[in-house]
């Protein structure tokens, strides 16, 4: 399967596509905001079925870790558009506080 690599604004892009076909639009942020920690719940739980201690049912759906960090990109370019953020701009933002703030916390490679 090929699968195509996106960025983000080709991500932003396709979601928003894919949510103006409807008439009801995206969710509310308070929406937005449960349904993403929904979709982090999600992930907690395959992380714990397939790294943690609690093995999963037999009657459950097999999921993977990769599946549930989709549905949490998904439901973030949601949270992205109906904000109108930038998920690049946002990103950079983030990476350059966190080079700043954390470059003397690490142990350099080599």
């Amino acid at each position: 399967m090929n699968t195509p690599i996106y960025n983000t604004n080709q991500i932003q892009k396709r979601v928003d596509d894919y949510i103006s076909q409807y008439k009801e639009g995206y969710f509310s942020p308070l929406s937005l905001m449960a349904r993403l920690s929904e979709e982090v719940g999600e992930l907690a739980r395959e992380v714990n079925h397939y790294h943690g201690e609690k093995p999963k049912k037999a009657e459950e759906k097999e999921k993977t870790v990769e599946e549930e960090l989709g549905d949490i990109l998904f439901v973030l370019s949601c949270f992205a558009n109906s904000l109108d953020i930038d998920m690049s701009e946002a990103f950079d933002i983030a990476i350059n506080k966190i080079e700043t703030r954390d470059k003397d916390r690490w142990t350099f490679k080599g």
